[in-house]
């Protein structure tokens, strides 16, 4: 089971949900909220999806590295020879969480070379998961039903609808909109929180997810993996998809969209903004 992706696809979903669970246990209930050292929250619901997903994931593939957002800092002269590692967000969006609108999730996803080749995102919630395992296809399941096949849809042209973000807007989104809606006649907005945008994209309940703010590796990896292996892209402003393990952890700002000839990334500022790849 180790070195095979689609052998771990059931498990990983099992011990997403199981995350969920713990994570719900604690969304039922008062919890504190603190401020990690960068100003974002933390709960105590952060920390216990954490650490079920290491000793999960420990227990199905005790090789490989396991980086989590709430793991200690890994230097890039230790991450750079790791082949293949887990990447983990226990717990995305706690805003969201804080806020109890159900729009959280918890992502895992395996990176190989540098590309995510499996992803699950979970929302506990919801009680759904998805799942991409690339070149194979992506899938949702709700509750205990099987899980059942998504694929992104094409863009044909006229107004689109558009993925934005419930808790990270600003004006360099807010220009690209609208020199999208000028150019297209339009779009219809979809508002949402977490890795739950790219999941939109990726059933084909949008066209377009623009990022153009700071997210981190383990922000996107699982959702990306979901969208590509359902057949849409996830690219940098300069046309390449996200890459992984680089030394600097913070995305460049991207496009998660459907299939479809249109290029997404034309409606970006005439500077580039933020859409320099770090290093």
């Amino acid at each position: 089971m180790r070195g095979d992706p689609a052998r771990l696809l059931p498990a990983l979903r099992e011990a997403v949900a199981e995350a969920g669970e713990r994570i719900l246990e604690v969304y039922r209930r008062d919890f504190q909220v603190q401020d990690k050292a960068d100003g974002t929250p933390l709960t105590e619901a952060d920390r216990a999806a954490h650490e079920w997903l290491l000793k999960r994931l420990s227990r199905l593939t005790p090789d490989w590295p396991v980086l989590s957002e709430e793991s200690e800092a890994v230097p890039h002269a230790v991450r750079r020879h790791w082949d293949r590692y887990w990447l983990v967000d226990p717990l995305d969006g706690t805003r969201e969480f804080i806020q109890r609108n159900g729009e959280f999730t918890v992502n895992v996803a395996l990176v190989a070379a540098g590309r995510p080749v499996l992803g699950v995102v979970g929302a506990p919630v919801l009680d759904r998961v998805y799942a991409g395992l690339l070149g194979q296809g992506a899938w949702r399941a709700e509750g205990e039903a099987p899980p059942e096949p998504i694929r992104v849809r094409s863009y044909r042209g006229g107004p689109p609808v558009v993925v934005a973000s419930r808790s990270h807007r600003g004006p360099a989104l807010e220009g690209y909109l609208a020199r999208l809606g000028e150019a297209l006649g339009g779009y219809r907005t979809r508002a949402c929180g977490s890795s739950l945008k790219f999941c939109l994209v990726a059933e084909g309940e949008a066209d377009v997810y623009p990022r153009l703010g700071p997210t981190s590796e383990w922000d996107t990896a699982a959702a990306q993996c979901v969208v590509e292996a359902a057949g849409g892209r996830v690219v940098d402003f300069h046309g390449r998809p996200l890459a992984y393990n680089k030394p600097n952890l913070l995305n460049p700002w991207f496009v998660a969209s459907g299939a479809g000839a249109m290029d997404w990334t034309r409606f970006a500022p005439a500077d580039g903004g933020g859409s320099s790849p770090p290093t």
